[in-house]
């Protein structure tokens, strides 16, 4: 019933920037945890960030200090920014509103 859209990736540079969003459609985005997961090319699907309705936030270890995970609440859309990205940061980028829907993802490719 609730239908996300992930949108932002595309190929960058080894050591670019490239910031996703996820728009949900449903009036309470509010109160869910959203999960950014990541499904890499030979490895099984990562959780990457997670941002709780409170705000409270948690990442995997191999990205703190590049990735941000944030929401705006107003505009039912979570975000992930990553920063200093490398080569194992390429897969599909797949946002979770946790116990409802997932989303088709998009595709991020670090080139070199």
């Amino acid at each position: 019933q609730v239908q996300l859209v992930e949108s932002g990736g595309g190929v960058v540079q080894s050591g670019g920037s490239l910031k996703l969003s996820c728009v949900a459609s449903t009036r309470d985005f509010r109160i869910f945890t959203v999960t950014w997961y990541r499904r890499a090319p030979g490895k099984p699907r990562e959780r990457v960030a997670t941002i709780t309705n409170g705000g409270e936030i948690s990442y995997a270890d191999s990205v703190k200090g590049r990735f941000t995970i944030s929401r705006d609440n107003t505009l039912n859309t979570a975000y992930l920014q990553m920063n200093t990205l490398r080569s194992d940061a390429t897969g599909v980028y797949i946002c979770q509103l946790v116990g409802t829907s997932w989303g088709q993802g998009t595709q991020v490719t670090v080139s070199s």
